[in-house]
């Protein structure tokens, strides 16, 4: 494995690893918000072990990407930096494995090209256009909960608990280090940028309608560019989720009808890391079908 730089919109440093063979067909794995590449070491290492050319990034604000001076972490200046570093790959058609974040990422990419055949396959991790608001709220709530940070490991293990109470907590709390930061005074922060949040959860909680009938045209905007995809598309829902519903399933199928649709039972939102062989395995065996390993 090593770690790779590249450049996002308007210059701005993105970092990834990458694992697997340089000639190997390229897979690109973006992580959801408040995560980090690291979150795909399990995934991306099998996946490279079978063959494929693995690029984890870190997004903007996120992991060791930079930080916008501008604070902007809008869904289509992200979907710019992933355009910007497909450019600089010069791979034609890569797959994209998106969880969340970056599934949507993905999505408002091909839109932003007027739905240019960009990938080999696709593959949504627990997310389509259409969201349970209420899904978004505790995730909101939950990411902005703590501005002030943890004073130890063992106090953010005990959040991430209450948050998702159906997996177990872990065993050492030390692992938990890939997803915080520690600032000079001690305490642990989470490792991305907090303004990321700042300006979703201001509406939110300031202008509900308004931030309802966004989402809403953004759902329209995603079906459209689902439904208009060449690629092969693939849908993996933790079956827990609050975030997916049964109706925001049936509206993705209604926009893309070729695309496929997996439930991994016992996983939540968080479904790589709920139960990553289960996941890792449902990925592999799409990826198997849709992008040649030579």
């Amino acid at each position: 494995m090593q770690t790779v730089h590249y450049r996002g919109n308007s210059g701005l440093s993105i970092v990834a690893d990458e694992h697997g063979p340089a000639d190997g067909a390229v897979v690109l794995l973006l992580h959801g918000g408040g995560q980090n590449r690291l979150a795909w070491k399990g995934s991306g290492a099998k996946l490279a072990k079978l063959g494929y050319r693995v690029i984890a990034l870190d997004a903007r604000g996120h992991g060791d990407s930079a930080w916008d001076p501008e604070a902007d972490y809008e869904m289509p200046t992200m979907a710019q930096d992933l355009l910007a570093v497909m450019d600089q790959l010069g791979v034609h058609r890569p797959a994209v494995v998106g969880a969340s974040l970056g599934g949507i990422t993905a999505l408002e990419a091909h839109a932003l090209t007027g739905h240019e055949d960009l990938f080999s396959a696709v593959v949504l991790v627990d997310i389509t256009p259409q969201v349970e608001l209420d899904g978004v709220r505790r995730i909101v709530a939950f990411m902005t909960a703590h501005p002030e940070g943890f004073a130890t490991l063992d106090d953010a293990a005990a959040a991430i608990a209450a948050y998702n109470p159906h997996r177990p907590p872990p065993a050492n709390p030390a692992g938990l280090s890939k997803v915080l930061r520690q600032s000079a005074d001690g305490r642990w922060h989470w490792h991305w940028d907090p303004r990321f949040m700042t300006h979703r959860h201001a509406q939110m909680d300031t202008e509900p309608e308004a931030w309802a009938a966004a989402r809403q045209e953004m759902a329209d905007r995603l079906h459209d560019s689902a439904g208009a995809m060449q690629a092969p598309l693939l849908l993996v829902r933790g079956l827990q989720s609050d975030l997916v519903s049964d109706d925001a399933v049936a509206a993705l199928r209604a926009a893309a009808p070729r695309a496929r649709y997996v439930d991994v039972r016992g996983a939540g939102h968080m479904v790589a890391g709920d139960d990553n062989d289960a996941f890792t395995t449902a990925v592999a065996d799409f990826l198997g079908q849709h992008v040649p390993l030579a």
